[in-house]
C-alpha cells in the first residue's frame, strides 16, 4: 500500500473509498446472519479505522491529514457553535431509543469509526490528492462524492427508502462541504471527525415518531442553512491559503 500511495496519492484515495464502500456493503447482510445490528459493521470499520491510523502514523503523515490541532485560534471558528448545534440535529423531533443494547453498542462502536474512516479518505486523501490542482474544483469534488457515496444505502440492504436517503445525500453534500472548509482553513481534521462520529451516533436516539415530510423537510433546510451561514462566515474569519492551479499559487 506504501508503494500505491507514492505512485499515486489520488489512486491510493480511490481504492481506500471503494474498499470502504464494498466493505460496508458487505457488512449489512452480515448482521443479519450473525443476528446483532451493526455487529459486522463495526468489526469491518474498526479493522479500516486501524489501517488508516497505522498506515498515517507509521509514513508520518498525521500533520499532512489534519491529524494535529489546528494554529487557528478557536474564537475564528465562532468557537464551533454552528457546528455544536448541527450535532443535535437527532434530537430536534425528540428522543427515542431505537436498538436494543447490543446493538447500540456495536452502533456506537461502527460510528465512531465511520467518522474518523470517512473523514480520513474524503477530507483528507482525496482532498489532498486533488488540492495540488485546484482547491476549488478538490472542495466540491469530496463534498459531492462524500454525498453521493450515501446512494449505496438504497442498494445495499440498509432498508432506507428513497426520500430518506435523497435528504441523507444533500445533508452529506452540504455538511462535507463543511468540513472540507473546517479542514483546508483551519488544518485540523478532529473537529470533523467528532462532528461527525456525534452526528452518526445520535442517529441511534433520533425519534421519528411523528416526524411527518413536512417536518423533516423544514429540520433539513434549517441544516443546510445554519451550515450554509457558517460556511460563509468561516470564509471571512478564516486566514486564507494558497490557492493552487497547476503549478502557479495564486492568493485566495
Amino acid at each position: 500500500m506504501k508503494k500505491l500511495y507514492e505512485k499515486s496519492e489520488l489512486t491510493f484515495a480511490l481504492v481506500c473509498i471503494a474498499a470502504y464502500c464494498v466493505l460496508q456493503s458487505l457488512a449489512n447482510p452480515l448482521d443479519r446472519t450473525i443476528g446483532v445490528p451493526y455487529s459486522a459493521s463495526a468489526i469491518l470499520c474498526a479493522l479500516q479505522a486501524v489501517f488508516l491510523w497505522s498506515f498515517l502514523r507509521q509514513n508520518g503523515l498525521f500533520q499532512r491529514y489534519g491529524l494535529c490541532r489546528s494554529s487557528v485560534p478557536g474564537k475564528q471558528f465562532l468557537y464551533h457553535i454552528p457546528l455544536l448545534i448541527l450535532m443535535t440535529r437527532n434530537f430536534w423531533n425528540g428522543i427515542a431509543i431505537n436498538l436494543p443494547l447490543s446493538g447500540m453498542i456495536c452502533y456506537i462502536v461502527c460510528m465512531l469509526c465511520v467518522g474518523f474512516v470517512e473523514e480520513v479518505i474524503f477530507r483528507g486523501l482525496l482532498f489532498k490528492a486533488l488540492e495540488k490542482d485546484n482547491v476549488d474544483t478538490a472542495i466540491v469534488i469530496s463534498s459531492v462524492t462524500f454525498g453521493l457515496g450515501h446512494l449505496l444505502n438504497l442498494i445495499n440492504g440498509s432498508g432506507m427508502g428513497l426520500a430518506e436517503n435523497l435528504f441523507q445525500v444533500t445533508g452529506a453534500i452540504a455538511i462535507g462541504f463543511l468540513f472540507v472548509v473546517l479542514f483546508h482553513r483551519g488544518e485540523s481534521l478532529y473537529p470533523c471527525v467528532i462532528a461527525h462520529a456525534v452526528i452518526n451516533i445520535t442517529s441511534a436516539f433520533a425519534n421519528v415518531d411523528g416526524l411527518t415530510m413536512e417536518r423533516r423537510m423544514i429540520f433539513h433546510v434549517i441544516s443546510i442553512a445554519i451550515t450554509a451561514g457558517y460556511i460563509f462566515v468561516l470564509d471571512r474569519t478564516l486566514p486564507k491559503k494558497p490557492r493552487t492551479n497547476g503549478n502557479v499559487d495564486v492568493d485566495g
